[in-house]
């Protein structure tokens, strides 16, 4: 793998035509967030020349968001994840497991709705809703499971950021074993369940390393649309990174289908050799080393929460 590879998969010359139009919806999108986003910040600078009356008109706080929403009815699962226990998704696992408890009865439901005056427990010990919101960004090696336990006591990626902080935090989305690259970990259930729903399409870019040149006919194919045993699925767009060596690929998708990248690419016969995500949601493993972490800052944070309440007015 490249030093760079996200720059170099969007920066070739080949395949020109794909990339100029991939090259345009993104200016474009990126003007258009940046408009929305100075507007959102306008409004704000208004907000604050006025007068303040009462204590009623200061800034809600992530604090008080949490515990505004603690106080809500909500499914077992979500409640979890706003606990930091575990995205949704795992969540449900751990629910079905016998794990929880609320009031202290077992509850098998996910969707069982409780709030923040019910008593929850996991294992015995009792939960509460986040009040610090964490975001890390960690740049996964081989061979760590992107899961917050494992049976089989393998490594995992909370092995890599046991030391950044005291909150429990869990991966968005997964990562194969045997893929590298991006991974964003946090405690924010809500944020958790927009990036990893379906209706945000989420872009992620990869880097593939196979074991043959990738033909011309199926660089095409796989533009417009395979055939799986669980439905047809294109690549958003797709790249020779390497001028010199067609056996690597600069891929980009949207879809959360498990193992998608290296199911394409073996359905049409050729080995995946090596699989690195360099972009997820916007953010890149830029200046962080394999296996190491970073905080991200407030504008990634921003950017993030953003791109969703976009998808989300435009349902």
């Amino acid at each position: 793998m490249s030093n760079h590879p996200f720059k170099k998969f969007i920066g070739k010359k080949s395949n020109a035509a794909i990339k100029e139009n991939f090259k345009q919806e993104k200016k474009a999108a990126k003007k258009e967030r940046a408009a929305a986003i100075e507007k959102h910040f306008a409004e704000k600078r208004k907000a604050k020349d006025q007068p303040v009356k009462s204590d009623k008109k200061k800034p809600v706080t992530t604090q008080k968001n949490n515990s505004t929403a603690s106080s809500e009815p909500m499914p077992l699962n979500k409640y979890l994840a706003h606990c930091g226990v575990a995205s949704r998704r795992e969540a449900v696992d751990v629910i079905k497991d016998g794990h929880v408890t609320v009031n202290g009865n077992k509850v098998l439901e996910p969707a069982f709705r409780v709030t923040g005056t019910d008593s929850v427990a996991l294992n015995g010990k009792k939960l509460s809703i986040v009040q610090n919101l964490v975001y890390l960004l960690l740049n996964k090696p081989k061979d760590y499971l992107t899961t917050t336990n494992d049976p089989q006591n393998r490594k995992t990626v909370l092995q890599l950021i046991k030391n950044a902080t005291n909150e429990r935090v869990y991966p968005v989305g997964r990562l194969d074993r045997n893929t590298s690259g991006v991974l964003l970990i946090t405690n924010d259930g809500e944020l958790t369940q927009k990036l990893t729903h379906p209706s945000f399409n989420v872009k992620k870019i990869y880097e593939a390393k196979l074991d043959k040149p990738l033909s011309k006919a199926h660089f095409s194919q796989i533009l417009e649309g395979v055939i799986l045993e669980d439905g047809e699925i294109h690549a958003d767009a797709l790249a020779y990174a390497d001028d010199h060596d067609k056996s690597v690929i600069g891929i980009e998708m949207h879809s959360g289908r498990n193992r998608i990248v290296r199911r394409i690419f073996e359905h049409l016969g050729y080995e995946v050799k090596a699989l690195d995500r360099v972009m997820y949601a916007g953010l890149t493993k830029k200046n962080v080393e394999r296996g190491k972490w970073r905080f991200l800052n407030e504008k990634e944070i921003r950017l993030l929460k953003y791109m969703n309440q976009k998808k989300k007015g435009a349902r």
